[in-house]
């Protein structure tokens, strides 16, 4: 099965995306991970004000098979999250890059996605290609 990876953003192993947009960075989970937790019927992410650390956990997305942790690709305070998901978090598998997205963070230091991986590649990582 293929799924989506949209072009503009940059995706981690652990299947968290970031799309930048200046020094906001919204994060969400990819089609991939939506896919592979099954039914989704819980998240927990931090509130605005908050901070966050590149490559710690933020929180935790949970399904009928499992509880996974989330981790932050980038580091910096969460200006929004996205209230809607946390409500209704089945609505997730609908639109993971839009409606989906979990978190806003401003970014204290964006060069720390250097190293995220594109489109291409996490696309090669997780079907194998």
């Amino acid at each position: 099965m293929s799924f989506e990876y949209p072009e503009d953003l940059k995706y981690l192993d652990s299947h968290e995306y970031v799309r930048l947009d200046g020094d906001i960075a919204t994060i969400g989970i990819s089609a991939f991970a939506v896919d592979q937790l099954g039914d989704i019927v819980f998240i927990e992410v931090p509130q605005t004000g908050e901070a966050v650390t590149q490559g710690e956990v933020f929180g935790t997305i949970e399904s009928v098979k499992a509880v996974e942790d989330l981790y932050s690709p980038v580091t910096g305070t969460v200006v929004n999250s996205n209230q809607a998901m946390m409500d209704a978090p089945e609505q997730l598998a609908e639109d993971p890059y839009g409606e989906g997205w979990l978190l806003k963070i401003r970014l204290d230091d964006p060069s720390e996605l250097d190293g995220a991986l594109s489109a291409s590649q996490y696309r090669s990582q997780v079907e194998g290609d």
